[in-house]
Parts: structure tokens; sequence; C-alpha cells
């Protein structure tokens, strides 16, 4: 198992000494790994992805707070303050394999805000990331499998939660899923997620959907 650190960018953004911009960005630093090139590159990856984004909050986000509290304070609105929250979670640690999720909330005014979801499965001998495929050798009609799996697990939800998903869901299934959207739970098993809005209401929150892989 590969030694994971928190790393974390955070601030309060202020305008006319009021603060309407906050922002805490989680990524994770590999700190002791036999596999020195991978971690390497890994860590690389994090940290500039996170400085990124944490340049993305304070040149452009930061403005369009800027925007709203003048609009808002100019008709007597409450000052809204705008939230950006990136937290990862570690899924599968063993070896030369490392797998995580990150969930990047943003709200920017209105009834909630919303969370985007991205995963990285990395092969730390290489550096480089695990195409889904890699998962499932021998078989090409693996994207068929895991769609009639998805949708078996679906209906069987709907079964106690009639409303949990869009009437649609199959075919929304179809078009949305992405080959990027998934993340390793253990050395035969995998999660399928789909975003916000996807496939489901906000209400039912990020649809995950685990099953069974040959082997790592």
């Amino acid at each position: 198992m590969n030694k994971v650190e928190k790393r974390e960018l955070k601030n309060e953004l202020k305008y006319k000494n009021t603060v309407i911009l906050t922002y805490r960005i989680e990524y994770p630093e590999i700190t002791s790994s036999y596999y020195k090139l991978g971690s390497n590159i890994f860590n690389e990856y994090n940290k500039s992805k996170a400085m990124n984004l944490e340049n993305y909050i304070v040149n452009q986000l930061f403005k369009d707070a800027i925007q709203l509290y003048e609009y808002n304070t100019a008709h007597g609105y409450p000052v809204m303050i705008y939230e950006v929250i990136q937290e990862y979670t570690i899924t599968y640690n063993n070896d030369f394999i490392i797998s995580l999720y990150e969930d990047n909330y943003e709200f920017t005014g209105g009834a909630h805000g919303n969370t985007i979801r991205t995963s990285q499965n990395w092969d730390l001998r290489s550096g480089k990331s695990i195409p889904l495929s890699n998962l499932f050798p021998n078989n090409p009609y693996y994207i068929i499998d895991i769609l009639k799996n998805v949708n078996n697990q679906i209906q069987s939800q709907l079964q106690t939660n009639p409303t949990q998903y869009f009437d649609n869901y199959c075919e929304l299934v179809l078009n949305t899923f992405s080959l990027e959207n998934y993340y390793i739970t253990s050395y035969n098993s995998i999660a399928i997620f789909f975003q916000q809005y996807d496939i489901a209401p906000y209400s039912s929150g990020i649809p995950v959907f685990y099953m069974p892989i040959f082997k790592i």
C-alpha cells in the first residue's frame, strides 16, 4: 500500500471588506512508494490540477462573485457567498494500483450548488491511467455488459423507490455513459458513476453502480 497524504489549498476572497468567495481544494500526494516514477507523475498531475482549479477560482470565479455582489447590494438583496470545495476519496490502494474519485462542489447562487465527480485509476509502474477496457480482458462486448448491469440495478432499485430515476433512464444511461467515469473498489470489482442530472433528479445524488470485473 502506498502512503498518501492530503494536501490543501484554501482561502477566503474579499471584496470591499466582505468575504464573497471561499474555497478549499484537497489533493493527494504519495509520500513514499516503491514506484518512484509513477508516484512523481501522480503527484505532479494532482498538484497541477489543484493549482489550475485555484487559478480558475481566483481569476474567473472571483470576478463573477464581484458582479453578483454589486448587483445584489445595488438592489437590496442579501450578499451571496460563492463556494468551491474539492474533496477526494481513495477507493483502492494496493501495490502498483491506486484509484480515487474527486467531488468538486461549486455554489454560485440559486437553490443549491452542483457537484461534478471525476476519477483517477493509476498504474504506478508506468505512471499512466488504466483504461476501463483493461479490466475486461477478452471481452469485446464489455460496454454492453456494463450497460445491462446498470439497467438491471436501476430496475431493482425502482421497485422500492419509483422516483429515484428519470422515466427514460434506459436511453439516458446509453447517452451519458462515459468510459472515464469509473473507479476501482477491490481487486475484482469497480464502480460506474453518472453525474448529477444525467439519469436521475438532483435529490438522487450521484448514481453509482458496483459490478464485478475479471481481476486487476
